[in-house]
């Protein structure tokens, strides 16, 4: 079970990671004339995000919810921080690729097709729901109701089986 002390070390991470993300998010466009750099920024930012969706699922199975085989009321309550975690690394790693391609070969270029524009609005519009989705989790999951039996817990296995 998650511990006080080791759910805000963990909560502590998880805001750190997304405090990385925010900032190559908002401010890798200054790099544009330094593609070794920024192709490195990126790489962390695709790896942090990816560390922060595992350091979640980790927390979701720590749950006793999960433990007692209630997964799909896991599944209900946090599916749209899960898909909006998938749908931000995949356009993230999909931006990225696209960008460091076109900016490797030429540095001082100032290239953006509609698709590139397109993919790019699109990926800080998702992120900016990831971040509100997957802070809302995190703080969520440090209920208590989550880590024992209860009430709660034992009416939502009647209705599951029921």
């Amino acid at each position: 079970m998650l511990q006080p002390g080791n759910y805000s070390l963990v909560l502590t991470l998880q805001f750190l990671l997304l405090i990385y993300d925010l900032f190559v998010n908002s401010f890798s466009e200054l790099l544009r004339s330094a593609p070794v750099i920024q192709l490195v920024l990126f790489i962390l930012q695709d790896v942090g995000t990816l560390f922060a969706v595992i350091v979640l699922f980790l927390m979701l199975f720590n749950t006793f919810v999960f433990q007692a085989g209630l997964l799909g009321l896991l599944c209900q309550r946090f599916q749209v921080a899960v898909i909006f975690c998938a749908l931000h690394l995949t356009l993230s790693v999909s931006l990225h690729v696209w960008l460091m391609n076109l900016r490797w070969k030429a540095v001082n270029v100032f290239v953006w097709s509609d698709g590139l524009q397109a993919l790019f609005v699109l990926q800080r519009v998702v992120a900016v729901l990831y971040f509100y989705f997957y802070k809302r989790t995190a703080l969520s999951l440090g209920d208590s109701r989550y880590y024992h039996d209860s009430l709660w817990l034992r009416n939502e296995f009647a209705r599951v089986r029921g």
